[in-house]
Order: C-alpha cells, then structure tokens, then sequence
C-alpha cells in the first residue's frame, strides 16, 4: 500500500495520475474532506490532518510506502506516528535552499525535518526541488484581471521546476530500487526570469499580459502582510535577492531518474492556462 500525502495539491494529485496510470497500487490518497474530492477509480480516499498527527494513524494502517511533503504539521510526531504504523519507506519532499541556505528559516526547519527522517529508522529518498513553476499562480487574479503582473528581480533566472516532474521523481522512488538512502535536487531544463515567465503565460493566452518590476521593498511589504516579515525575507532571498551558483545550477536529475527530460515552463504555462483566463 503507498499512501499520499497532499493528494489534491499540485505534485500529490500528479502523482497519484501516474501511479495509477501505470496500475500501480494498491493506493490511498489522503485529504481532510475525502467526500468532497475526485480521485481516479481505484484510489482510496482516505482523512486525516496534518495538525493532528493521531488522526492520520487509520490512513496509515497498511501502509508500506508514503510520500509526504514537509513542515505541514509537526514532524516528527508524524514520522512517528507513521514508524509505529509500519511504514517502511518515505519519500520526503523538502527544498533545495537546504543546501543553498542551510540556516535560512524555512530552509533550516526543511534541513531538521530531513534529520528526523534519517534517524527514524525507515527508509529514506529525500526531494529537494528548486522553485515550482506553480508559484506564477500568484499572479493569477492579475492576469485574470487584466491588470499588470508587478514582480521583484524580474530578471533573475532560476532553473523552475514543474510540479509534475517532481511527482515523477517521487513515482519512480516509490516503486523502483535504488533509490532509498539518496537525496536528489531537482531542477527544471533551464533558467527562467520571473519576465520570461510572464511572457510564456501571455504566449498561452494569445494576448498581452503587461509587467513592471518592483523594488524588493515594495515586494517584501506584500508578502510581509500575509506570510511575516521574516518569510518574506528568506522568499526574496531565495529568488533574487541571496542567489548563489548552487541555486542558479540547472540539473539533469529529473532525466537521469525517470528517463523523461524535465518539462519546460511553457508547458506548464500551456497546461494552467485556465487558471489566468
């Protein structure tokens, strides 16, 4: 039995299509409301909060293999709740500023949680992906509004990953061998500027979509309001503003572990087009 985790979000949902798709199973993807959400026949939907880590324990029974996303809910009750529940194997999906900015908040709690998971006595394959491609659905209401897209470092590029290819990655740790006991950072095929990224949602439109850059002040006050201070900051650091060559690198590791070249932006901006209309 493989469990997922975050079944409905952007990599777990690509994830359980390609498990499925290859007639892997038996499978359960896990969800705080399974009545209300649509997984492909066969799937279990299964209920559980990550805030509440004793009630994922019915979800995990059975379950041998478990991909799960860090920091939705306290660690490492979870990795205990699921070593007591008889998982062998996790697949863990942490950041590749773990090795870029160790000591950078969200990056060091991603570095702690990869810590616990290799003392917890399971088997392990650590995910460390750079930037999704997922993260331009911030500018959604204002392309869908017609309105300009305001971005900071808009000529930074970094290697974007879609989501997709990290659930590919995941799919084959979960059901090959040789994977556990290794961590993969994992990049897109090439570097991307937040403009270029603007330009390749606007080509998916057919139509203009207006952008204008804006000082890290005017960005870090934004995202401030909603995320906090000191996670804006370690965000604009982690796009533009602290960049270093490790996070500039663009990898092969997606080809390398699934065959399969990595997906380029503009595909994703092709397949999320609805999403600006």
């Amino acid at each position: 039995m493989i469990l997922v985790t975050g079944a409905t979000g952007n990599i777990g949902s690509a994830l359980l299509e390609e498990l499925h798709a290859r007639g892997i199973g038996p499978l359960r993807g896990l969800t705080r409301d399974a009545a209300r959400v649509v997984f492909p026949e066969g799937v279990e939907a299964v209920e559980g909060d990550f805030t509440k880590p004793a009630s994922l324990k019915p979800a995990l029974d059975g379950v041998r293999s478990l991909f799960l996303v860090s920091r939705l809910g306290p660690d490492a009750d979870i990795l205990e709740v699921a070593r007591q529940a008889g998982v062998e194997h996790v697949v863990l999906v942490s950041s590749i500023t773990v090795q870029t900015h160790p000591r950078l908040g969200p990056a060091g709690e991603n570095l702690a949680v990869e810590q616990l998971l290799k003392s917890s006595g399971m088997a392990w394959t650590i995910l460390r992906p750079t930037q999704f491609a997922s993260n331009a659905l911030m500018w959604a209401a204002s392309i869908r509004d017609h309105e300009t897209v305001r971005a900071p470092y808009a000529d930074t590029a970094l290697p974007t990953i879609h989501p997709a290819d990290i659930a590919s990655v995941a799919r084959v740790a979960l059901t090959e061998p040789g994977h556990q006991g290794h961590t993969y950072a994992l990049t897109g095929p090439e570097p991307v500027t937040a403009r270029q990224q603007v330009e390749a949602i606007a080509a998916a439109l057919g139509r203009e979509v207006p952008f204008a850059e804006i000082s890290r002040q005017e960005a870090h006050a934004q995202m401030a309001a909603v995320f906090g201070a000191e996670a804006a900051d370690a965000v604009l650091d982690v796009t533009g503003g602290d960049v270093n060559d490790e996070l500039l690198m663009v990898r092969d590791t997606v080809s390398q572990v699934t065959g399969t070249p990595a997906r380029p932006f503009q595909q994703w901006a092709s397949e999320n087009a609805d999403a600006f209309h």
